[in-house]
Order: structure tokens, then C-alpha cells, then sequence
């Protein structure tokens, strides 16, 4: 969901997204609902087609399971 809560945010729809990003929009869509699990690689470039840090994609992970809340 954060990277596509970060893309919606951009203004992207996925076909741009996979255009930044060098990927396809059909693995963009299982990555984004959840069906696929991205490579570091992959978040690695998801995150240069967002112009965000990788960590961006990946900190409401670790932020949910100790129970803090992300920050805005």
C-alpha cells in the first residue's frame, strides 16, 4: 500500500510509474496488491521512479510491527 499511496500522491498512474521505474505495469500491479514480493533491486528501483529514498517504501513496515504509527 505505500508505494501505492506514494505514487497516487505523485500524481503517477502505473504505466508512468513502470516508465520511471524500468519495470513492467503488470509486475507493478502484483507488487502493489500485494501478490508479489519485491527484490531489493526491484524496491531499489520503484523508489528512483518515485524520487524517494528506499527507505520510504519499507519504514511503515517496520513502524507497524512495533506498533508506532508512520510518520506523516
Amino acid at each position: 500500500m505505500q508505494i501505492r499511496r506514494l505514487r497516487e500522491d505523485r500524481g503517477y498512474s502505473l504505466e508512468e510509474l513502470a516508465e520511471r521505474s524500468g519495470l513492467s505495469f503488470r509486475g507493478l500491479i502484483y507488487i502493489e496488491h500485494g501478490q508479489r514480493s519485491p527484490s531489493v533491486f526491484t524496491l531499489l528501483d520503484i523508489a528512483s521512479g518515485l524520487d524517494v529514498e528506499p527507505g520510504e517504501l519499507v519504514n511503515h513496515i517496520a513502524q507497524e510491527g512495533s506498533g508506532e504509527s508512520a510518520p506523516q
